[in-house]
């Protein structure tokens, strides 16, 4: 009777843990159909909270040849004897290192998200994108110099900005404790350059990634490689988003081999309500 009892509690035991490993794992390479929206007003501040601080920093680009600004939040509580990670989030097309701030609220976000507990303490890094000498969103946004800047970013993000960010605040200087994501043609550039360079990211993600974004099989040559070394790998898109095919196409090519990831497409169009909703699921998976 004792033996049956206890060949019970192994069967029992090892059940759910079947039935654990295939609800947290199973989203990861699969479409999702259930997180998408937040709750009201994850996007507000509407509440007397601890906020994170906020600062435009300069550094020189070799890559460039002059300084760029980019913005760097550091979350509530930051303190110098703690040692971070850090998120690069990069912008769009017609954005600029403010664009997260003035329209992704990604600092309101952030703080609600803080003071919830829901978040392990980063540093986020919100870059320019356009590595050129005049940067700023203006004129022929799909001019051919400024599409190369856009591209040429990934040397100003490796040998510049990272270098610049690791020597003046603590943060941890490894793959899992970088993350890099964007929207539009930055959702593009991170995974871009993120895939392109698994020595120097475990995170990443695309929010509606452009058609900036290279083929599936030029970003993920090696899928085994790839999954081993990724801790998330994050793609998501707006159901009536017309650039919807550029993330089903990076999807399919990862379930075809089997490259853990998150698909998520959810109600909205190419726009920031989409946005802001995919930066508050996505830093919540970060670091963690």
């Amino acid at each position: 009777m004792v033996s049956d009892f206890k060949l019970l509690l192994k069967m029992m035991k090892n059940l759910f843990i079947i039935y654990f490993l295939f609800t947290t794992f199973a989203h990861l390479s699969f479409s999702q159909s259930g997180l998408h929206r937040a709750s009201e007003g994850f996007d507000v501040d509407h509440r007397p909270i601890p906020k994170g601080k906020i600062e435009t920093v300069e550094y020189f680009s070799k890559t460039v040849g002059n300084n760029r600004k980019a913005v760097v939040y550091t979350p509530p509580g930051y303190s110098s004897d703690n040692i971070y990670p850090v998120l690069y989030l990069l912008h769009g097309i017609g954005g600029d290192e403010t664009e997260w701030l003035k329209q992704g609220k990604a600092n309101v976000i952030m703080d609600n998200l803080y003071s919830e507990k829901k978040l392990k303490p980063m540093i986020v890094v919100i870059p320019n994108g356009r590595a050129m000498k005049n940067d700023r969103a203006e004129g022929n946004l799909f001019d051919d110099d400024k599409i190369y800047a856009f591209e040429n970013f990934e040397n100003d993000l490796l040998n510049d900005l990272i270098p610049f960010i690791e020597s003046h605040y603590p943060v941890q200087k490894n793959p899992e404790s970088r993350a890099v994501t964007g929207l539009s043609m930055g959702g593009g550039q991170a995974l871009n350059f993120g895939l392109a360079n698994l020595y120097m990211f475990s995170w990443i993600g695309g929010f509606s990634p452009a058609p900036n974004l290279e083929l599936p099989e030029t970003l993920v040559p090696d899928p085994k490689k790839a999954g081993e070394n990724l801790n998330l790998l994050w793609i998501s898109c707006g159901e009536k988003d017309p650039l919807l095919n550029v993330s089903e196409q990076m999807h399919d090519y990862l379930v075809l081999n089997h490259v853990p990831h998150i698909f998520q497409v959810e109600p909205g169009s190419h726009d920031f309500d989409v946005w802001r909703n995919d930066l508050y699921f996505f830093t919540q998976l970060l670091f963690k």
